[in-house]
């Protein structure tokens, strides 16, 4: 294709197929020239090189006639190399188009695409690139999703299920071998039917968008399993593509969606802006620090040759600059519109609101854009509010309608639970929906996501058959991961064939299950978690693409899936649980297990960790709740309050951690004793 590119149109940024040509616009504002680099199918030889001569503002644009969806194409930026100054241009290295919506060609760390050379990161790096680069193909986006199939789920009702594509499917014996760990594999309806069963409303998807993995690992064998580490934020990962499948990877993933839609199940994405793959200032270029480095990243003021790492992995992507706003913005939609997703879930979300100067900025131009956006306003947001760097916890201060992961809550359960080192009060806060962090900032409970356990740390089996993490397959030496998991091992590490620890450990992951997901809040579930799935001991699996982390279907615990799944229908069946609005003095009761009311003095008591919490009902009709609390290692008796006002009361067993089976409502003398880490579920009708 021997052709002169025409001007063409600053926007739609990417590659845009139109009649009759296709219109590239890339933004790159310090850039002193941009030339447009042509390959064959393969993307192995460079055909031809097309200058971008039209300019508007900081995008630089070109039509090329007679060109359609398929072709393949990568970027040179011409520009200063002054790593002083922040500035990383090298025309040697091809770009890949960071909306790109197909990546061609695969990074496996054999070049590592630097712009420097290796004896003197100050010296630019002249050797050429463009066989190994990853490079983009032209493709024409799939039509925008109906907005009647997006499903929108109560803030109240929702119960999230955090889920990892392959690791889901990768073992299950169910699911056709082709179509193990794929999008495919999800949409199978064993799966599909598990879900159901639960009574999940939300399943809360590990990152899809195209990952590349950290040079370290590579050397290592090793990948990045999780996929926090995005090289392509239009492309679909297609490491969960099927193979011999006609369909791209984008096809596929889009059908995953409609598949979990057709269920009436909301899907929320769990999406990486706060950084790019390129990591710090010794990684690999794959598109940003050649575009633009000191406009895409967060660079250091006392040195600009460096990044600022709020992150944990190498740079931090700067969202004040207005074209790496667009970008995450244009991003959004993409994933909402055309792949149909219904929110998302912001990876370390404090760095997209991070300033100038790196203070987290309350009102940062991401919330109000979000908050504006005709395509994302409806779109379900929620923030992991913490980053790595100085001031980076922020839980509780983002805006509405955001929600959060509540660390916090975790940390109450597991201390409460295992440990027995966390008072009564802090138990009830996070209980009661945790109102001191959400309350100030005019938001509802279901703003906090409560979790026990999420993809980063234990599974729930772990959590309590482990004191310590054992992380060494990771190739860090087991220095990585949360050293501090405030988990127990019932008197052995690891694995036992011993009764009594079996039951202790079965126990305690029964009552933190049912007391996470009859809490006010957002519950969120870690896939796995409901039939006993193992890591063992590793409490950062981020790079372990094997049995570690695909869940053993074959050793399920049907008992536990089944105690879940009754977990959550009571919550359904009480509105009291998935009520949103906060407990005041008429709602609720407190009370020890002696059966008085708790006064001031008894929240903050040592060595005190039983309770009942007597929750009246929040529909008329409906009839009162009471939880019984036993975190101690023996049974505790209790008194059960015996009056409703001056009418007496009858109570009715409905759920009880102890129970493996489900069973009738069974009634309740007014002294019962509860089994060591027991909670039970009482209603209460007056006689």
């Amino acid at each position: 294709m021997n052709v002169l590119l025409e001007p063409g149109l600053a926007a739609p940024l990417g590659a845009s197929v139109e009649p009759g040509g296709v219109n590239f616009a890339l933004v790159a504002p310090e850039a002193t020239a941009v030339t447009l680099c042509l390959f064959g199918d393969d993307g192995l030889q460079e055909t031809q090189r097309l200058a971008l001569s039209a300019r508007s503002g900081g995008v630089w644009h070109g039509w090329l006639p007679g060109a359609g969806p398929g072709l393949v194409y990568g970027y040179r930026v011409h520009g200063p190399w002054a790593p002083a100054a922040g500035q990383r241009f090298n025309d040697a290295k091809l770009l890949l188009d960071p909306y790109a919506r197909e990546v061609v060609g695969h990074y496996g760390g054999s070049e590592l695409f630097v712009g420097h050379d290796a004896a003197d990161p100050a010296r630019r790096d002249a050797r050429d690139n463009a066989a190994v680069a990853l490079k983009a193909r032209v493709v024409i986006d799939p039509p925008p999703v109906p907005a009647a199939e997006h499903v929108q789920v109560a803030a109240g009702a929702t119960v999230l299920y955090e889920m990892h594509v392959k690791n889901q499917t990768m073992a299950h014996p169910e699911v056709p071998e082709p179509f193990r760990g794929t999008y495919r594999g999800v949409a199978h309806p064993a799966v599909l039917d598990h879900l159901l069963r639960l009574g999940i409303t939300t399943v809360s998807l590990m990152p899809l968008q195209q990952r590349a993995d950290e040079p370290r690992l590579l050397k290592l064998g090793l990948v990045n399993h999780w996929g926090y580490n995005p090289v392509a934020w239009f492309a679909a990962e297609p490491r969960y593509a099927a193979p011999d499948d006609t369909d791209s990877p984008t096809q596929q993933c889009r059908a995953m969606v409609k598949a979990l839609h057709a269920c009436g199940l909301q899907v929320v994405l769990d999406v990486v802006y706060n950084h790019s793959a390129e990591s710090d200032e010794l990684g690999p270029t794959f598109h940003l620090r050649g575009l633009g480095n000191a406009t895409y990243y967060h660079l250091r003021r006392d040195d600009p040759a460096r990044y600022e790492n709020w992150t944990g992995c190498g740079n931090s992507l700067n969202l004040t600059q207005p074209p790496v706003l667009q970008l995450t913005l244009e991003s959004l939609r993409f994933w909402y519109q055309c792949i149909g997703v219904d929110g998302f879930r912001f990876d370390l979300a404090p760095v997209l609101a991070r300033d100038a100067s790196g203070l987290f900025a309350p009102g940062a131009a991401v919330f109000a854009a979000l908050r504006d956006d005709a395509v994302l306003r409806d779109a379900r947001l929620i923030a992991e509010p913490w980053d790595i760097g100085h001031g980076g916890y922020r839980l509780g201060q983002f805006p509405p309608p955001w929600a959060e992961w509540n660390d916090r809550y975790r940390d109450s359960m597991r201390r409460f639970w295992l440990l027995r080192h966390e008072p009564r009060g802090a138990f009830v806060d996070a209980l009661a929906g945790s109102s001191p962090a959400f309350e100030a900032s005019s938001r509802p409970p279901s703003a906090s996501v409560n979790f026990v356990t999420a993809h980063d740390g234990f599974t729930l089996r772990d959590l309590v058959s482990y004191s310590h993490r054992h992380n060494h397959a990771n190739g860090e030496h087991n220095r990585d991961g949360h050293a501090h998991n405030f988990s127990v091992n019932g008197g052995v590490e690891g694995d036992t064939h011993d009764a009594a620890v079996l039951a202790g450990r079965a126990a305690l992951r029964r009552a933190l299950l049912a007391t996470l997901l009859l809490s006010l809040g957002t519950p969120m579930l870690l896939a796995g978690d409901e039939i006993g799935h193992t890591q063992g001991g590793n409490n950062n699996a981020y790079c372990q693409d094997n049995a570690t982390s695909w869940l053993d279907w074959a050793s399920a615990d049907e008992a536990l899936a089944g105690f879940v799944a009754r977990c959550i229908a009571l919550r359904r069946q009480h509105a009291v649980f998935s009520r949103d609005r906060w407990l005041h003095g008429s709602d609720v009761q407190w009370f020890g297990a002696d059966g008085v009311l708790l006064q001031p003095a008894d929240w903050q008591a040592h060595g005190v960790h039983a309770m009942q919490v007597w929750l009246h009902p929040a529909v008329a009709g409906e009839p009162e709740l009471l939880l019984l609390v036993n975190a101690h290692a023996h049974a505790q008796a209790f008194e059960l309050p015996a009056m409703l006002g001056s009418a007496p009361l009858r109570w009715m067993l409905v759920l009880a951690s102890d129970a493996d089976t489900a069973s009738s409502p069974a009634p309740l003398s007014p002294a019962v004793s509860v089994p060591a880490h027991g909670l039970w579920v009482a209603t209460g009708q007056v006689d």
